[in-house]
């Protein structure tokens, strides 16, 4: 079992940027991390990964904007977020998947781009 905690969301204006941080309770050197999002009234999409290898994807929506990464020494992945737009409004979840495959969720931080 893996307990993720997400931290960072909040109200930003766009063009602005926030940093996400999540904390996982045990070593994240064997888990391919990734962040994930929902938007009211939408499905959940995946915005960012990180392989356990360093290798990242993005959703297309993203590129150029977020950048995810991982720092295994603290069990912690970041998603630094900027050129923000409203349509980025969503709550953001932490996401874990171990060797076996098996999924872990955090409960979620709400980030609402607004002027």
């Amino acid at each position: 079992q893996v307990q993720l905690v997400e931290s960072g969301g909040g109200l930003v204006q766009p063009g602005g940027s926030l940093r996400l941080s999540c904390a996982a309770s045990k070593n994240t050197f064997s888990l391919n991390m990734a962040w994930y999002r929902q938007a009211p009234g939408k499905q959940r999409e995946r915005v960012a990964l990180i392989r356990i290898g360093g290798s990242t994807d993005y959703a297309d929506s993203v590129k150029g904007r977020f950048i995810i990464s991982r720092d295994n020494a603290k069990n912690m992945v970041y998603l630094q977020m900027n050129s923000l737009k409203p349509e980025d409004t969503a709550v953001y979840y932490c996401n874990a998947e171990n060797p076996l495959r098996i999924i872990f969720w955090g409960q979620g931080t709400q980030v609402t781009v607004s002027s």
